[in-house]
């Protein structure tokens, strides 16, 4: 790990080299906080960026990497989730679980292992573009990659 990198940034490529991808993190000092502030940085689509949403169903805390473009159905991901309820959580609680802020949650590495949901609509480009561990940091992969190395359920998300 560079000495370069912001310590959670280091993580991530550990975290990757740990299960064969190398992350080649970008750094974008503006900022990469939202989908279109990333997708915006970056010069790709909108739809390309994965959107790590944390929730709880049934009180169990889960992942969903959702399409830059698309909107949560919270009833999806519970009935996703084999759950009756879904609920946000709080800037602490992802903290908590991943290790990492809101806006910074990547697609592996976390604290603690949790269930992770993908969204379908991730799956039709060549390379989507993930946190790296910060509001700064992003990486390319595949969405073969992002559902491979996230241990990734594919279930429809989007709200529609």
């Amino acid at each position: 790990m560079s000495d370069a990198v912001h310590r959670n940034v280091g993580r991530v490529i550990d975290a990757g080299a740990a299960i064969g991808l190398e992350v080649q993190p970008v750094r974008f000092p503006e900022g990469t906080k939202t989908a279109i502030d990333a997708a915006t940085a970056i010069g790709c689509d909108v739809g390309q960026i994965v959107k790590s949403l944390i929730f709880a169903v049934d009180g169990e805390i889960v992942l969903a990497y959702v399409s830059g473009s698309n909107q949560l159905d919270e009833a999806k991901l519970a009935t996703a989730a084999g759950a009756a309820t879904c609920s946000r959580v709080d800037a602490d609680a992802v903290r908590s679980a991943t290790g990492f802020p809101i806006g910074g949650v990547p697609p592996f590495g976390h604290d603690t292992e949790l269930r992770v949901f993908v969204d379908p609509d991730l799956l039709q480009y060549d390379r989507v573009w993930a946190a790296a561990g910060t509001w700064h940091d992003v990486f390319s992969l595949t969405p073969e990659q992002l559902v491979g190395a996230s241990g990734g359920v594919v279930a429809d998300l989007a709200r529609r």
